[in-house]
């Protein structure tokens, strides 16, 4: 049997909605904020500090938390492997709607 083919979207505004859906689990969605809260830490650090070692630790603070959330919480395969643009712009418009109170953390 064949596997789906990923879904395709139009647009970022199509798409939110569906990653919401896939990050319906609390526990997922504040391992997602404290890993996207990271990688903007580590990011300043890197810019202010001039030190790009910095850098090389943002995609296990990114994707390490988030994948445990949906591997062990979720039990979801992460957005990131079907749309991988779309959902690192997720990752950051959710942490902002979470810090705005708009979804629940």
């Amino acid at each position: 049997m064949a596997a789906a083919q990923p879904r395709k979207f139009e647009s970022f505004r199509d798409f939110y909605p569906f990653y919401l859906e896939e990050h319906r689990n609390l526990t997922c969605r504040r391992l997602h904020f404290v890993g996207t809260g990271l990688v903007i830490l580590l990011l300043a650090a890197a810019l202010f500090s001039g030190n790009l070692w910095y850098l090389v630790a943002v995609p296990f603070a990114g994707y390490g938390f988030a994948w445990v959330g949906h591997f062990f919480f979720e039990h979801n395969r992460p957005a990131t492997f079907k749309n991988p643009f779309y959902s690192l712009w997720g990752d950051f418009v959710m942490f902002k709607d979470m810090l705005l109170g708009r979804i629940d953390r």
